[in-house]
């Protein structure tokens, strides 16, 4: 069914790219501003509410009910009026379980936002897990994931 969804959002202007699989549960806004790469996975429960353009590089990851926010509200103003800014998630990232991403934030090239993070401003290194609220860096991660050589998670545990 990742075809037919892929299909309908489409249909609705988004610009997908190769083996996406957007999940039946999870739930995008504005299809309209939505541009994903190849070998993207967006999960069931996963949020994208994607006010402004949101941008996905090639094989990231959404995870379940992690919610990426493009849209807030002016809290200087006395009707507090409705802001939005772009996200964009860089190629090989990864956002976990119930992460949350806000506006004018840009996730580096193969960062992992952990469970349950929040990240409002955009992290500084690429390769590198970031958990916590506000999120923080912990480590760097292994970078030569790039490598098609290297093979798929199932291709390696040979399941």
């Amino acid at each position: 069914m990742h075809a037919w969804r892929g299909f309908l959002l489409r249909l609705f202007g988004a610009r997908l790219g190769r083996d996406v699989h957007v999940y039946p549960a999870a739930h995008i806004w504005a299809p309209w501003n939505l541009e994903i790469g190849d070998r993207v996975g967006i999960a069931d429960g996963a949020i994208l509410y994607n006010m402004a353009p949101l941008r996905i590089g090639n094989c990231a990851t959404v995870s379940t009910g992690a919610h990426l926010c493009g849209g807030s509200h002016d809290i200087d103003s006395a009707n507090f009026q409705l802001t939005a800014g772009p996200i964009e998630v860089g190629a090989y990232a990864w956002i976990c379980t119930e992460a949350f991403v806000g506006q004018n934030v840009r996730i580096p090239e193969g960062a992992v936002i952990g469970a349950r993070a929040v990240v409002m401003k955009s992290p500084p290194s690429a390769w590198t897990v970031y958990v916590g609220a506000p999120a923080r860096p912990v480590r760097a991660r292994a970078q030569d994931l790039k490598n098609p050589a290297r093979g798929t998670m199932d291709e390696r545990s040979g399941t």
